[in-house]
């Protein structure tokens, strides 16, 4: 067993390989590039050797500078987590070459299945389905459309050496089979410096299911089931789960033993993954196959009981497995959700900023932990005060459960999305929480097209109906009831004059545009020993307990006697006394007055925000890449102005309307803060 390895990435992924080194007794070293200098991986580590400057290709993507670290080190082996250099079939080999070893498959299985036209050949070979299309490197646009049209639409567009959602677009007809291949080829030059593209047959109502497979030295591979992925957006994994809630028993063998097959046609060492669009009538067909760890494994570990990450390591270190294929268990239900610094209510947009709030929910289970096989996983890279860069993916954390059945699972998740605290950037939270509560999800009810059809004008915040909405008007009230005992209770008040609080108030429901609305609510029967209260609204009673104090930012008790979590925040928006209250994915923003405080802050005008319709602003945090306007230059509606880089994505800003413009306000190479102003119209 090797004493030492190297983890040639970041984020949660290398704080979960050093994990499970730890538990092993293996040590570690991490690497960094100048943005990570403070990272959590690089604290976990028992060593960190610096490689580069913020962007990936300047650091994480320097095969000859992690070989560097690795002999400085004396690391024997290097795991490369996913992303990056993981599937990079030279890297492989210059580390074997090296005399280190490679924790995944051997390159010359990389190179095989890395290749998406030449494992669609091998594929076929193995005797897997595989999807109608051509699979010969395309030249041109034209000759892309004509094949799209031989075919038939719809059609999926997609680069050699894609992944992640890169390099990959769905044509319906000429013009968008035309554009498409254009778009995935400059995606796939940029992104992978391989800029071929192939064509197939795109399955309708499709779903996105996967097998785990597992390989050895000695010629064994199994499969441990499968993880359904189909909720995605924009070809991105949102929430995946193992089992899937589709496919049937004898589906999910003969899929396995495809992907079993194809695996030991290239001779697969190490954990990998075999991906299949299943249609509804529970066809497949191979899609691709992925030679490294997927960031989605979590799952796969919940419901087999087994440690991937150990498990790759004594792959790569000559065991043999320590399980036949008749020994992999299939215990309850797992979800895993995808915590990405993206803000929901504004298109999905970049977060990037220090989090100055992180309270992940409390850990309760973890890989392979047989004492514990029910309960919350939490595998995150970050932690309180650290920095969310620009130049890196936008997932903080991934939040797994693991319940008995399918309705556990999907209620200890909501549970835990309503305890994480995450402040400072925004989160898809809200979005996931919805998800979860939506009618079709609960039944399985869903293809990869769920988010699109569903969210098609994207998400808002009445995208997320709360069952008992009142329930969030009576938490509000608790909470500054709680609030003002405790000024009460200030010593040294003037005898006769000491603070007194009442039982009746008026929470003030914030709304845009100043349209706010009022209920009355009376507090009373205050116990500050217990922290019980009953609560009346204009819905009924509230018997709400907790032991929540001033300035915690998660609430936990009980309302009528049934366990609740959920987040406080004061001083939100422009108000300092303004209450967020957030539960299910549902916020709620109030003031909480007294009666006399309510019919004053009636009377007050409102004020409009500045009219900024002159001004392209910056949608998100990121890097100003390009500004395509001057001073002077008359503009049309729909016309390209700027383009903004931020976590590995471009968004280009076009003008909403006509114009001519006035002043270019921002420079090239700049840093930019949200609705930071880019050009003014005159």
């Amino acid at each position: 067993m090797f004493e030492k390895i190297l983890i040639a990435n970041r984020g949660e992924i290398a704080c979960r390989v050093i994990k499970t080194a730890k538990k092993m007794g293996i040590k570690t070293v991490a690497v960094y590039s100048d943005a990570d200098r403070d990272a959590r991986h690089v604290e976990l580590a028992d060593e960190a050797v610096h490689i580069g400057a913020a962007p990936s290709r300047e650091s994480y993507l320097q095969a000859d500078r992690i070989i560097a670290a690795c002999k400085q080190t004396g690391a024997q082996a290097v795991h490369p987590g996913y992303g990056f250099l993981s599937e990079n079939e030279a890297f492989a080999r210059r580390v074997e070459e090296e005399g280190i070893t490679f924790i995944g498959p051997k390159h010359y299985s990389i190179a095989a299945m890395g290749d998406k036209i030449a494992s669609k050949k091998l594929a076929k070979d193995a005797n897997v389905n595989t999807i109608p299309g051509y699979n010969e490197a395309i030249q041109t646009a034209e000759q892309a459309v004509g094949i799209a049209k031989d075919i038939g639409y719809p059609v999926m567009i997609k680069a050699s050496a894609g992944g992640g959602g890169k390099g990959l677009r769905v044509a319906f007809d000429d013009k968008e089979a035309f554009e498409g291949f254009t778009a995935c080829q400059n995606e796939a030059r940029n992104s992978f410096g391989d800029d071929r593209v192939f064509i197939e047959k795109f399955v309708e109502e499709p779903r996105h299911i996967e097998i785990q497979v597992l390989g050895d030295s000695q010629g064994h591979v199994i499969y441990l089931n499968e993880r359904e992925c189909s909720i995605q957006r924009r070809h991105q994994k949102v929430i995946e789960e193992a089992p899937s809630p589709f496919i049937s028993d004898a589906t999910r063998k003969a899929m396995g033993e495809q992907a079993v097959a194809l695996a030991k046609a290239v001779k697969y060492e190490s954990a990998g993954t075999v991906e299949f669009v299943v249609g509804k009538d529970q066809s497949f067909y191979f899609l691709e196959m992925n030679t490294r760890l997927q960031v989605e494994h979590p799952v796969t570990e919940c419901i087999t009981g087994l440690d991937l990450v150990e498990l790759m390591i004594r792959v790569a270190a000559g065991e043999p497995l320590p399980l036949a294929q008749a020994d992999v268990k299939r215990n309850g239900w797992a979800i895993e959700c995808r915590i990405n610094a993206e803000d929901p209510f504004r298109g999905f947009l970049p977060s990037t900023g220090r989090l100055v709030r992180f309270q992940p929910p409390k850990e309760s289970t973890w890989a392979s932990d047989k004492e514990h096989l029910f309960g919350v996983r939490v595998d995150t890279g970050v932690q309180e005060g650290g920095e969310i860069p620009m130049y890196y993916d936008s997932m903080i954390a991934k939040l797994i459960v693991h319940g008995k059945d399918r309705n556990e699972a999907i209620a200890r998740m909501r549970e835990a999305l309503n305890g994480f605290v995450i402040r400072g950037v925004s989160s898809n939270i809200p979005f996931q929480a919805a998800l979860l509560a939506h009618p079709k999800f609960m039944a399985g009810d869903f293809n990869t097209g769920f988010i699109a059809a569903n969210y098609a004008k994207g998400f808002h915040a009445q995208d997320v109906p709360h069952a008992d909405p009142q329930f969030l008007v009576a938490l509000a009230a608790y909470v500054n009831r709680r609030a003002l005992q405790r000024a009460a209770g200030i010593s040294g008040q003037l005898p006769g004059h000491q603070f007194t609080v009442g039982d009746d108030f008026v929470v003030v429901l914030l709304g845009p545009d100043g349209q706010h609305r009022r209920e009355t609510v009376s507090v009373s029967d205050f116990e500050e020993q217990s922290g019980s209260s009953a609560v009346r609204t204009s819905a009924g009673r509230y018997e709400i307990c907790s032991k929540w104090h001033l300035g915690a930012a998660r609430i936990r008790g009980t309302v009528n006697g049934q366990p609740f979590t959920a987040q406080v925040e004061r001083g939100v928006g422009k108000n300092p006394l303004a209450l967020r209250i957030s539960h299910n994915g549902t916020q709620l923003d109030a003031l909480v007055l007294t009666p006399r405080a309510a019919q004053l802050h009636a009377l007050m005008p409102y004020k409009p925000p500045a009219d900024m319709s002159r001004f392209v602003l910056s949608p998100m945090p990121g890097l100003l890449v390009d500004v395509a306007v001057q001073p002077g230059q008359k503009v049309q509606a729909g016309e390209r102005i700027a383009v903004i880089e931020a976590m590995k994505m471009e968004n280009v800003l076009f003008a909403a309307a006509d114009g001519v413009v006035g002043k270019v306000l921002a420079a090239k190479g700049e840093s930019l803060t949200v609705d930071q102003p880019i050009v003014e119209f005159v």
